[in-house]
């Protein structure tokens, strides 16, 4: 079988315009084309859709994620082709893929085989520029708060307390932690600064879950930068920061349309992470596609310990979105790893291991029906080295369960291979439902018994523990108005624990808190459990090094 980059550069795209009139019933004139093959859809245009009802949403997730991948987003872009297939109009809603992990580990991100959005290398590198907007926005800022402190710092910012990073969006450890403006009195005040990955900024997070330019105003004035030597928190809008970033943003905030290989239009939008942040793209987009099409299939990131439970504790509470069915993404080789079988070992039959396995699936079932309250099916995302017996004992596990399970061959047959999957999406739409969506915890519970109820709900740990600075600086948060937010952790995607070894449904784990940090305009507050890093490295064999540029222009190794 071809490349992923092989199948994306043979494609014959359509002209977006195409695409945007034909199943979206978008005019060419709300269109801000990049290229012939990319576009923005104007907000203003966006804001006359007000009225219209919305489509049904689908909720894509996975079980815990495995070095082999488990396929969330070819599955997305698969059931989209399977549903456009049938004749329905239905749009995907994605993330846009960071630089970082496409020149890191991961590689690219925008499907794979024959369930890609293109044009796939556009995608992945650089697109529309609304990361490079974020990254400009968000270092305006930390130049604004140096700045500031420079010309006499008359707010008072203790600058020990800057929380504010700069950001890029490479991976790059050197800069986790750097001190600034060394060199003497004319570059200012030196002080201990750091770098994040744009996919891990707070602004990342706002950009995701506005929907106009005066919310993003807004909530940009309500970044919390630091503190004052009193203890008062300084936000971007008393440094008069907020109109100038909203500025840098106005163009960025209009989501991107483009195509699947089979022509279905797709929303890629936003890109925040789902270890660090809450790991779905932006409202704006999401909800553009329900008003234009039937069905809207989007992805929340990783596991649905982690990509789902931020998407309703996060984005459904802001934003009044309510997925209609959930998508659990599972494959024999993730199932035959959780139940204890070595990388080098998964193409062996092992009916055994997929039954032990059974127990990581088997929770996440549970959260999303019982804790998030969302009907769902399982796609069997299948594999050349599948066996039969091995995908007829998924199926039979699962049904066990009370939940239906659908091979599907989308990566190697496009949209006719989910066909089986998305029948199985329409008819459990078609039954009444015997779920109600609710949140893991409620608004007015503390930030603490907010981490506990996630921590022994969702994750069944059977003790939190919090490193003392962290638990000072979260009664700060109490204490200055924030108690009312939700929280997002911040852990390993590879385990319900925080230890990534600890495979399949470890229960009774300590949860330890290392970290909290207060994003105050995305409106959530960050708890860090374990090692996470929000700024990562690259391995020792980076995917940069297989990337290349032939005499003729063509871009090899984007995977």
């Amino acid at each position: 079988m071809p490349s992923d980059i092989e199948i994306a550069n043979a494609a014959t795209l359509q002209p977006i315009r195409d695409v945007a009139r034909s199943t979206l019933g978008i005019a060419e004139e709300h269109l801000v084309p990049y290229g012939h093959h990319k576009a923005k859809v104007d907000l203003t245009y966006l804001a006359t859709l007000e009225d219209r009802p919305l489509g049904r949403l689908v909720l894509v997730t996975a079980l815990s994620p495995t070095p082999p991948g488990e396929g969330k987003t070819t599955t997305t872009v698969g059931l989209t082709d399977a549903l456009h297939r049938l004749g329905h109009r239905a749009v995907a809603c994605l993330r846009e893929p960071s630089m970082g992990p496409v020149f890191g580990m991961k590689g690219g991100a925008a499907g794979g085989g024959y369930s890609q959005v293109v044009p796939m290398t556009e995608i992945n590198l650089h697109f529309t520029g609304d990361f490079a907007a974020i990254a400009a926005a968000n270092n305006l800022l930390s130049a604004l708060i140096d700045n500031h402190v420079h010309h006499g710092n008359a707010l008072d910012i203790d600058v020990r307390s800057v929380t504010w990073k700069r950001v890029l969006d490479t991976n790059d450890r050197a800069l986790r932690e750097v001190v600034v403006a060394m060199g003497g009195h004319a570059n200012g005040f030196p002080r201990e600064d750091g770098f994040d990955i744009v996919v891990a900024s707070e602004l990342m997070a706002i950009f995701c879950l506005t929907e106009s330019w005066a919310d993003l105003k807004k909530r940009i004035g309500d970044i919390v930068i630091g503190y004052t030597r009193a203890t008062s928190p300084v936000t971007a809008r008393d440094l008069e920061a907020d109109g100038a970033m909203a500025v840098l943003l106005r163009d960025a905030l209009a989501p991107n349309l483009v195509q699947t290989l089979e022509g279905a239009p797709a929303f890629v939008h936003g890109g925040p992470f789902a270890n660090i942040a809450h790991g779905c793209s932006s409202v704006t987009a999401t909800r553009a596609g329900l008003r234009l099409a039937d069905f809207v299939v989007t992805e929340a990131g990783f596991g649905a310990d982690l990509g789902a439970e931020k998407f309703v504790d996060i984005k459904c509470r802001k934003s009044g979105l309510r997925p209609d069915v959930a998508v659990v993404v599972a494959t024999v080789r993730a199932l035959k790893y959780h139940g204890g079988v070595a990388l080098k070992d998964l193409a062996a039959e092992d009916l055994g291991a997929i039954e032990a396995g059974m127990a990581n699936l088997r929770r996440h079932l549970h959260n999303i029906r019982d804790v998030y309250g969302i009907d769902c099916v399982v796609a069997v995302n299948r594999f050349p080295t599948d066996t039969d017996r091995e995908v007829d004992a998924v199926v039979e596990l699962t049904a066990a369960e009370g939940v239906a399970a659908y091979p599907a061959t989308h990566f190697a047959d496009g949209g006719a291979g989910a066909h089986d999957l998305a029948r199985g999406v329409l008819e459990t739409l078609e039954k009444p439902s015997s779920h109600e969506l609710s949140f893991t915890y409620s608004d007015d519970q503390t930030l603490t018994e907010k981490v506990e109820a996630i921590a022994t709900r969702v994750y069944a740990a059977g003790l939190v523990t919090w490193d003392a600075k962290a638990r000072r600086r979260l009664q700060r948060f109490e204490r200055d108005g924030y108690g009312h937010l939700p929280v997002c952790i911040a852990k390993t995607q590879y385990s319900f624990s925080t230890d990534p070894t600890s495979l399949g449904a470890p229960s009774d784990h300590e949860l330890h808190v290392r970290e909290v940090r207060l994003s105050a305009g995305a409106g959530f507050v960050v708890v860090v459990c374990g090692d996470m890093m929000t700024m990562p490295g690259l391995p020792a064999n980076p995917s940069s090094s297989r990337i290349d540029l032939a005499a003729d222009g063509t871009i090899l190794g984007l995977s």
